[in-house]
């Protein structure tokens, strides 16, 4: 038996509300018995109950409140009720029971908690927004200094690589200039003798 990840909700006085409850079994179901409780002071008041025959058999589900309604459906192996019209009297805990015989009859069960109110408060985001947008901020200021790192040191390997291709050349030309071997100087004709 499951209420699902969040086993508790806030309503407002008059709503409707639905209790959700799933179930699920490895082995199967057959005559499965579920019901809802509400616990009322220390005493556990009934709400409705039933037998699932076999899966996706829909079952007849006897409801003893009235403002309770089965929503459920086997298929999806959903027993989930909703009540209508909640008071602040319907504020507490829900129990989702469940049995099965081919489970050598153990009980499982979920809880769920419903808190009544007159009006539903409204939450001050300022605070996290202020530091939401802070560590944004701070994120983006060091991703532009990084990009902004990178390019330098790209420029700067560019300027490097031209300036070693500068003195490449002139080291070609100079050793043409000061007469070395392999240079213009050693391709003069030698004077003839007369």
């Amino acid at each position: 038996m499951s209420t699902g990840k969040i086993p508790f909700l806030v309503a407002v006085n008059g709503s409707t509300v639905l209790l959700p409850c799933t179930y699920a079994s490895c082995i199967g179901i057959k005559n499965l018995y579920f019901n809802w409780q509400f616990n009322a002071n220390g005493t556990m008041e009934k709400l409705c109950e039933s037998t699932i025959p076999y899966e996706g058999v829909e079952p007849h589900v006897s409801v003893f409140h009235e403002r309770v309604e089965f929503v459920g459906n086997t298929p999806s192996n959903n027993i989930s009720i909703l009540l209508a019209n909640i008071t602040f009297e319907d504020d507490g805990e829900y129990t989702c029971f469940g049995r099965n015989p081919k489970e050598k009859f153990k009980n499982h069960s979920a809880i769920f908690t419903l808190s009544v109110v007159d009006e539903l408060r409204v939450v001050d985001n300022t605070l996290t927004i202020i530091i939401a947008s802070a560590v944004g901020g701070g994120i983006a200021l060091l991703m532009g200094f990084m990009l902004l790192k990178n390019l330098t040191i790209f420029v700067l390997a560019k300027m490097e690589e031209k300036n070693k291709e500068c003195l490449v050349t002139s080291s070609g030309i100079d050793n043409t200039e000061n007469g070395l071997s392999g240079s213009k100087a050693d391709s003069k004709a030698t004077p003839k003798k007369k």
